[in-house]
Formats: C-alpha cells, sequence, structure tokens
C-alpha cells in the first residue's frame, strides 16, 4: 500500500458549545501529536472545569487509524466518548483530541439525550476550527566537517530547504525537514553539490569525506 503523504488535522485550538436542559456541553479540540500532548491537553481542561461532572474525550491519532480512544468519564458507555470520536472521523482528521466538559443541570438527559449532546458539542468545536492539510515531511540530520561548511550553507539555500535545528561543535549539524514527496530528488540535488559533483555521479559515491546525512523521523 502507497504511504500517504499529507493528513487533515488542526493549526490551532478551537471550541464549541451546547446546552440542553439546563446542562451545558463546553467542547475543547486540539492538535495533539503523541501521548504527552495528549495529558497536557487533559490537564489544562480539568484545571480550567475543576468543579465538572464529566471530562469526557476521544482522540485520533497516526496515519493508519489504528491509535484512537474514547472515554465516557462516568457517562453511561457508549454515550460520550463515541460520539466525540464520531465527529472526529467525520471529518477525517488525525493527530487530534476533542474534550468535551459537562456541567449537570439538574435533569437526565437518557443515552439518545447524551449521544447527541456529546456529538454536538464535539461538532462545533470542530466545524469552526482551521482544518489543515498538513504535508508529511522527512527529517534529516547533516553532519559536516566545517571545511564543507560553505558548500553546505550554500546547497541548503539553493535549494530552499527548511532548517529546523542546528549545533555547532566539534563538527556542524544541522537537521532539515524535506516533504516527502520530494525526498530522494531532494537529497540526490543536496549531496552533488556539497561533493561538487553531478548528479547523476551521486549514486556511484560510497561517502563524501567530511559529510553524512541520517534520517531522523517523519513530522
Amino acid at each position: 500500500m502507497e504511504q500517504p503523504v499529507s493528513y487533515r488535522t488542526l493549526r490551532a485550538e478551537s471550541y464549541g458549545e451546547y446546552r440542553e436542559k439546563g446542562s451545558k456541553f463546553l467542547a475543547y479540540a486540539f492538535p495533539v501529536y503523541n501521548e504527552e500532548d495528549i495529558q497536557k491537553a487533559q490537564a489544562k481542561v480539568r484545571k480550567a472545569h475543576a468543579k465538572a461532572r464529566h471530562h469526557c474525550y476521544a482522540w485520533r491519532l497516526g496515519l493508519d487509524g489504528n491509535q484512537y480512544r474514547a472515554n465516557d468519564d462516568g457517562e453511561p458507555s457508549g454515550t460520550a466518548g463515541r460520539p466525540i470520536l464520531g465527529q472526529i472521523d467525520r471529518l477525517e482528521l488525525t493527530n487530534v483530541q476533542v474534550i468535551v466538559v459537562r456541567y449537570f443541570g439538574g435533569t437526565l438527559l437518557g443515552t439518545s439525550g447524551l449521544i447527541q449532546a456529546y456529538k454536538a458539542a464535539a461538532a462545533e468545536a470542530l466545524d469552526t476550527a482551521d482544518i489543515w492539510e498538513r504535508h508529511l515531511e522527512d527529517v534529516y540530520r547533516l553532519v559536516f566537517d566545517y571545511q564543507r561548511m560553505p558548500l553546505v550553507m550554500a546547497a541548503i539555500s539553493n535549494l530552499g530547504l527548511n532548517v529546523i535545528a542546528q549545533d555547532f561543535g566539534n563538527s556542524g549539524q544541522m537537521d532539515i525537514a524535506i516533504l516527502k514527496a520530494e525526498v530522494s530528488p531532494t537529497l540526490l540535488k543536496l549531496k552533488a553539490q556539497v561533493a561538487e559533483v553531478y548528479e547523476e555521479e551521486v549514486d556511484g559515491l560510497e561517502e563524501i569525506e567530511g559529510f553524512e546525512v541520517a534520517y531522523l523521523k517523519t513530522i
């Protein structure tokens, strides 16, 4: 199966609200990329609404669709977390968490009423969010001797590469992000310029003295 090169997620946090028979359902949507982000978002909402009766949530991570969770936080099973997750999936989003806080209004809503309320609150937060198509990037670390530095810097400038981190100690080190769909031709051009050879000659090089390229991660 061909690996995707982009995914839909949130650019920033968003908020939605739904009221039913005195109960308030306050929905907070967050872009999240790992368990730490998820826990921080939950802690932030719990601190802001410490007196709320329920803090229900759902999240989905990754591109394969297998990392997700739906939590009812004391509501009847299946009435909160699943409806929230359903709204994330309705918009084909990932790396997203939605937390819905409920302040009880004194009137029971019943199973169908709860499902509708949590669904509506989550939908309000997501439908007003800034959703974007994020293109995957591969991050590579360049390590080079300082005699190679002018060539490395010139190549980075010529190719318009995105430098996301750098460190200059005993040797130079720079982390660059390249669109996943453009990795192969971009690395070929980079190596050719640093080695001062034609692109057709790069594959014949066992190594480039004083210059190394290593894959780090995909973001």
